[in-house]
């Protein structure tokens, strides 16, 4: 009997434990995030994530009355991550792609941006297998420019480096060890052009578009059994832009409209 008694109170205390993980679940929403894409994530001096979608993620939790929770994760293995319930969803910059829709599901697109060439200014230099061959192009690993640079110029002999973070790419584009990286367009102007490191370089060429490898607009990722989770934060989304939240938002980084079409 106290083997019997002893197994019911062992059960007991497991689902007793199993219900308050489910409720304090409930409670928070856990976003995977790589904080090295200013001005979309990044760490500010004090160490606080600061940056348009973090904004955007902790205003979806406080309409979904839910606690803001952000799991630093690098970017290369924030798919995994997200399928091995580190956290509910991703809301990093992640590009809706075709490769990456077969794994997870997306949100409403929150805003589109296409991709562009960084390097020093006054370099003749362009996206293009010609104008780049013989040089080295900086990426960011896991990224969608890094899908396009290795589908489109590393076939043609083009040498593509990939780096762990986009932060790393800039370090050794300033010393030289890369000739240009291919970037956000915006992420590569707020976050790099227009601070002091960058003082010296520029974009080169036109922007660079491509469907298939750089994506139809970024979203919120998370795993496609989740579909309740998605509705709410789609319906979330809905409600910020219909009354003006998302705008205010958007207007504090950029002095233009960035949303998705």
């Amino acid at each position: 009997m106290k083997n019997v008694m002893a197994g019911l109170a062992l059960l007991f205390a497991a689902f007793c434990a199993n219900a308050n993980a489910n409720a304090s679940d409930a409670a928070q929403l856990r976003f995977g995030v790589d904080p090295t894409y200013a001005p979309f994530e990044s760490k500010a001096p004090s160490g606080q994530l600061v940056g348009f979608e973090i904004d955007l993620g902790n205003e979806i939790c406080r309409r979904l009355n839910v606690k803001c929770v952000w799991v630093e994760t690098a970017f290369d293995g924030i798919i995994p991550a997200l399928q091995g319930r580190k956290f509910e969803a991703i809301l990093s910059a992640m590009s809706i792609t075709p490769q990456r829709e077969a794994r997870v599901a997306f949100s409403t697109p929150l805003f589109n941006t296409p991709s562009r060439l960084i390097g020093r200014r006054g370099r003749d230099l362009k996206p293009t297998v010609d104008s780049l061959r013989g040089k080295r192009v900086g990426v960011a690993q896991g990224s969608t420019q890094e899908a396009y640079a290795k589908a489109y110029w590393a076939p043609a002999g083009i040498d593509v480096v990939s780096y762990a973070n986009q932060e790393q790419v800039y370090t050794d584009l300033r010393a030289g060890r890369i000739d240009v990286t291919l970037t956000d367009m915006i992420a590569g102007n707020q976050g790099f052009l227009k601070t002091p490191q960058g003082a010296d370089y520029a974009f080169l060429g036109e922007p660079v578009t491509d469907a298939k490898t750089l994506g139809k607009g970024a979203a919120i990722g998370l795993r496609k059994d989740d579909t309740a989770l998605r509705e709410k934060i789609d319906g979330a989304i809905a409600s910020m832009v219909k009354d003006g939240t998302y705008r205010k938002i958007e207007q504090r980084y950029f002095d233009f409209d960035i949303a998705a079409p």
